[in-house]
């Protein structure tokens, strides 16, 4: 069974799900930015601007990639 990822729509969830995130995805848009959170079960998206995805990347202990 194929999951769709999960949109989470608060930045505080955001941080609950990184402590169990194996890979933080940042993908750069015009106006917004999407951050993805791969779990062992799951992948997570929210959607943000860049100012705020910046302070939460500062407090990623995982290993970011961007796209």
């Amino acid at each position: 069974m194929i999951q769709m990822p999960r949109q989470i729509r608060d930045a505080e969830e955001f941080r609950k799900i990184a402590e169990f995130a194996t890979l933080c995805k940042v993908v750069k848009r015009e106006e917004q930015v999407k951050l993805k959170l791969r779990t062992s079960k799951m992948l997570y998206t929210y959607i943000t601007d860049e100012t705020e995805s910046e302070e939460l990347l500062k407090g990623l202990k995982i290993e970011t990639t961007d796209f």
